[in-house]
């Protein structure tokens, strides 16, 4: 089997493994929370025997480990059990909605807002990295170092605030809230995550801006590079034909983790800007001890940084030239 084929192969399985020692993580960090879900579900005010028949319906008086693989047994059919917070409302089991149907809304709007930010960050935090570079040490390049560090010296509550000020308080340009629906068209989607989407680029564009710069300038000091320079090569083709597609692998890498942070970190943003996201979702659940959401969404942003890592790991394994070309 080919070296690259062989070690993606290796990586799969380690990002499989590691999901499920997160899974089990997890699920013990949540039955290790103190109380009774019962009595928080039902309220203090519930008998010892309706707490004792609402834990025998939802398997709670099972030892852990049976209801470890009941819920990894349901998950892996895509069934993530039933929400707490309708149960509470209807003080039995029959109105309770499925946590696929909280979680699924609210995960497509946090992608949603994950992928605006994500088509203008990437390619803007690459040219601005590219550039840089190239001209490093001048005016421009210090100017773009002290920016990117002040933006990530700033924190994201507070870029927030400064854009609401400027931008929808004295400038009404644009909406304070992003309160968008399941029935808001695109374009008005896209209008009102505005500014949650710049703040989220501020940040993810400064962070991977000063990796690409660091990993080409690194690159520059190689053999081969001034092998290029001595035949004559121009500065933009060296960096981009010759350091570039050997940088692609620490590149990947803080790109899958500033990736990764809008999907999972971006709960202040959505706080601040009242974005109906999962990473909000998931805040509320934990206040209402919704312990079936806070599993899923906990997973969820688990398998979101496992995945993105591995896509990261296999773009640095397949652009290595020590593998593609093996003695």
């Amino acid at each position: 089997m080919h070296p690259v084929l062989t070690t993606v192969v290796q990586r799969l399985a380690l990002g499989v493994m590691t999901l499920f020692f997160v899974s089990v993580i997890i699920f013990s960090s949540v039955e290790m929370l103190p109380g009774d879900f019962g009595e928080s579900v039902l309220g203090q005010g519930a008998t010892e025997e309706t707490k004792a028949a609402f834990r025998r319906e939802l398997g709670l008086d099972k030892p852990a480990y049976l209801r470890y693989f009941d819920w990894a047994g349901s998950v892996l059919q895509g069934d993530f059990g039933d929400s707490f917070s309708g149960r509470r409302a209807s003080g039995g089991l029959n109105r309770a909605r499925a946590v696929v149907d909280l979680v699924a809304p609210r995960l497509w709007n946090t992608l949603f807002l994950a992928s605006a930010t994500a088509i203008i960050a990437v390619p803007l935090a690459l040219m601005l990295g590219i550039t840089a570079a190239l001209y490093r040490n001048s005016a421009y390049d210090r100017v773009m170092n002290a920016v990117t560090l002040s933006t990530i010296s700033t924190p994201d509550f507070f870029l927030a605030y400064i854009l609401i000020l400027f931008l929808a308080v004295l400038n009404p340009i644009f909406p304070t809230l992003a309160n968008v629906t399941e029935a808001t068209e695109f374009w008005d989607r896209v209008y009102k995550i505005t500014l949650p989407a710049a703040t989220l680029t501020m940040v993810t564009v400064a962070y991977m801006m000063r990796m690409t710069r660091a990993a080409i300038i690194n690159l520059l000091a190689t053999p081969y590079i001034e092998m290029a320079r001595l035949k004559g090569v121009s500065r933009m083709q060296v960096i981009l034909k010759h350091a570039l597609p050997n940088a692609w692998a620490p590149i990947s890498t803080v790109v899958a983790f500033n990736l990764a942070y809008l999907v999972v970190g971006v709960v202040v943003v959505e706080v601040v800007f009242s974005y109906p996201g999962i990473g909000q979702l998931m805040v509320d659940a934990v206040t209402s001890r919704d312990v079936p959401v806070v599993q899923a969404c906990a997973l969820i942003f688990a398998a979101t940084y496992i995945i993105l890592n591995l896509i990261a790991d296999i773009v640095g394994i397949i652009t290595n030239p020590r593998l593609l070309h093996p003695r």
